[in-house]
């Protein structure tokens, strides 16, 4: 059985039912606004599914896939987990459990402007990887935090089909694009809300509630290397650091279009560490 289920459905771009704001910063790492999201999918699902039709197999949750740095939707994943684990407690169940889907990317592109075939062109060829034995017998929560043409849906069935799962599963959504007359790449309109530049987002990474994601890293390193230099000026070296690190945990540094803005990242990393040493001495 595989049950879809999303909190917030978009027929109208004047009336979402949440923030654009709110989603825009939430993409790019606020992870107050993770709580918000994830909290309020939680108590969605619990009141219009669980109270109805309760669970009482060990329940997985596993969020969207992802290579080294986690996607924006793993830090709602948290916040689901905690207020589910709170109603499951409460009434007697198993908490959930949790597993990754490993994903092997094939891209860089951004797919946020394209339609539902361009989409599935992109992502056709990318590799999901699930631990089949950890999940036997398990009932499967799969979560996202938007779902605008269902391409990474059918990756994901078609990943469980390739594994021979046939455990009950949900694949759960804080929003859903229900109106078809709607372009796909509304999901951008979303991203981008109150992010036109790099240099935007200081405020998001400067808040003590901040949370990497592969969305941010991305959106960073491909700036513009003007306006990069600018950008790592205005930052603290550990998170520079970290920026670092994650581009290249997840293999960014082979990727030519961001080459330049990573050496520039490195040079000055070096740099500054250089002059700390001096410091101390």
């Amino acid at each position: 059985m595989q049950n879809t289920y999303s909190l917030h459905k978009i027929n109208s771009i004047e009336s979402l039912g949440f923030s654009p704001t709110h989603y825009s910063k939430f993409k790019y790492g606020d992870d107050a606004i993770a709580q918000e999201f994830g909290t309020c999918l939680a108590e969605g699902f619990i009141k219009d599914q669980l109270m109805k039709y309760p669970i009482d197999t060990q329940i997985v949750v596993i969020s969207s896939p992802f290579a080294f740095i986690p996607t924006a939707t793993f830090a709602m994943k948290n916040y689901f987990v905690f207020r589910l684990n709170r109603w499951l407690a409460s009434n007697n169940f198993q908490v959930v459990q949790e597993t990754k889907v490993t994903r092997s990317i094939t891209y860089k592109e951004d797919y946020g402007e394209l339609d539902e075939i361009q989409r599935m062109k992109l992502i056709g060829n990318d590799k999901f990887h699930i631990d089949k034995d950890f999940l036997k017998d398990k009932v499967l929560i799969f979560l996202d935090d938007i779902k605008i043409t269902g391409s990474h849906e059918k990756m994901i069935t078609k990943m469980l089909r390739e594994y021979n799962l046939e455990n009950e599963t949900h694949l759960l959504y804080f929003a859903e694009l229900s109106n078809r007359n709607i372009h796909p790449n509304v999901e951008n309109f979303l991203n981008y809300y109150c992010v036109k530049s790099i240099l935007d987002l200081d405020g998001i990474i400067k808040n003590e509630r901040f949370a990497i994601n592969t969305r941010i890293v991305k959106y960073i390193l491909s700036g513009d290397s003007t306006i990069f230099k600018i950008f790592i000026q205005n930052h603290h070296n550990s998170f520079l650091e970290l920026l670092y690190d994650m581009a290249i945990g997840n293999s960014y540094h082979t990727i030519e279009a961001y080459r330049e803005n990573l050496t520039t990242l490195e040079s000055h990393i070096q740099k500054i560490t250089q002059t700390q040493n001096i410091i101390t001495i």
